[in-house]
């Protein structure tokens, strides 16, 4: 009988928990925000706007609003909403913020609620992590790595 393949087994241990790993490291706290998934699209080269999207859980017992950020690939961060009137498309900055109620989830995606990245320094490309931080009116202010998905994502 052949012994048991213990240094198989720990590599697919270790491959497995490298796997895993990641889609926990991508969650953030900021009291009793939980931050989840920060993600932005991939961008044509020479845009100089892209989207930032997340979802936030509201844990604690008083409302907090979102009021932006920063990015470390961009000049400026606004918290904008999208919407369609009439076959139209608009977009424009949310005014006084994104109240999140206590026991809510806010969600900022494509189409809806999002962040605006202005005057970007660079090209988006798809696998890059970018570095940002959200800010809020009583949360602290907390870093997150944004995931860059494809354009069409």
């Amino acid at each position: 009988m052949r012994p048991f393949p213990t240094r198989r087994l720990a590599s697919a241990a270790l491959a497995l928990a490298l796997a895993v790993a990641p889609a926990a490291a991508h969650d953030y706290t900021a009291g009793t925000l939980k931050i989840a998934h920060p993600w932005s699209r991939a961008t044509p080269n020479g845009a100089k706007v892209a989207g930032g999207y997340l979802s936030v859980t509201n844990t604690g017992t008083g409302p907090d609003t979102p009021t932006g950020g920063s990015f470390d690939d961009a000049g400026r961060v606004e918290l904008h909403h999208m919407s369609m009137e009439n076959g139209v498309m608009k977009m424009a900055p949310v005014e006084g913020g994104l109240v999140i109620k206590p026991g809510k989830t806010v969600t900022l995606k494509p189409g809806g609620y999002h962040l605006m990245f202005l005057d970007l320094k660079d090209q988006l490309k798809k696998g890059q992590t970018a570095k940002g931080t959200l800010t809020f009116a009583k949360a602290d202010a907390v870093p997150v790595d944004f995931t860059v998905e494809g354009i069409a994502a």
